[in-house]
């Protein structure tokens, strides 16, 4: 079964064929968990794909609120990405260097700022290296442009949406931690933070719409399978979250590519909604 819409992922053979094209540009969005010990920026500087930026999406977030990379105003985000030669009339390629993890994050910020030309490269910089394609450390250089900005609200959900969505039950909520994090039996990665969740969530880890030899998106039909295995219903509405709003992105991409374009991400995901002492929890 193919995908109902293919146009959120790319191959790496196809990258291959059309990274030269004038219209095509290529980010490296990578992003790492502080307990990895990984640093994306210096990596990137070390290598990454020919012609791509770096997307910091720590550095591209709302720096007046201390929770985890959210979403900016349109305005930085606009500025941002100006900045990096991204902008209108741009087919922007994303990946990251662990397959498809924070390149969904990235794919899901530019579509909530207006911008729907953008795929991600499915299986990322491991996959691209795996084939022996090129890499290198020179640095980008890319000329501004203009991009446009209009803030899409339908794919986007604050803590009280997501307070009130516990009364009405309108939107089914995901959630794409591990399965005892989500159960309460294993300890959160951010300190201070208890595991758990909150009523009436689904748990679907994202790990289920990925093949994990090779950390590329899993085809049409088995993404389907894992969210009916989960007890999900695709005809009606729902929101993904996850630990700060990124592997809740790769939920939502694969609801896009079996047709569900617009499945909001709670932003503020389960590190805000445990870091505020009015929130229900529950374990089991």
């Amino acid at each position: 079964m193919s995908y109902t819409n293919p146009d959120a992922l790319v191959s790496t053979e196809w990258l291959t064929e059309h990274m030269n094209a004038p219209d095509v540009r290529v980010v490296d969005g990578s992003w790492h968990m502080p307990a990895a010990n990984r640093d994306p920026r210096a990596e990137y500087d070390e290598q990454h794909i020919p012609g791509a930026v770096f997307f910091d999406i720590d550095d591209i977030a709302d720096s007046e609120t201390s929770l985890p990379h959210m979403l900016p105003s349109p305005e930085k985000f606009a500025s941002r990405a100006r900045k990096m030669g991204l902008g209108d009339g741009n087919r922007i390629v994303v990946y990251d260097t662990t397959g498809v993890s924070a390149a969904a994050r990235v794919w899901w910020m530019f579509r909530v700022f207006g911008h729907e030309d953008i795929a991600v490269l499915d299986g990322g910089l491991d996959k691209w290296l795996a084939e022996g394609q090129p890499v290198t450390g020179e640095k980008s250089m890319p000329q501004e442009r203009h991009f446009t900005a209009r803030t899409n609200s339908f794919l986007v959900r604050d803590y009280g949406q997501v307070l009130a969505n516990l009364k009405t039950g309108r939107e089914q909520f995901l959630d794409a931690r591990s399965v005892g994090r989500f159960k309460g039996t294993e300890p959160e990665p951010r300190e201070g933070l208890p595991s758990g969740h909150a009523p009436g969530t689904i748990n679907l880890p994202f790990t289920r719409m990925l093949d994990m030899a090779d950390k590329t998106m899993l085809p049409a039909d088995e993404i389907k399978d894992a969210f009916a295995d989960a007890g999900i219903d695709l005809d009606k509405p729902m929101l993904t979250s996850c630990g700060s709003g990124v592997t809740a992105c790769i939920l939502s991409l694969g609801l896009y590519l079996i047709g569900k374009k617009e499945v909001p991400v709670f932003d503020g995901s389960w590190t805000e909604w445990a870091g505020n002492p009015d929130s229900p929890i529950e374990t089991s």
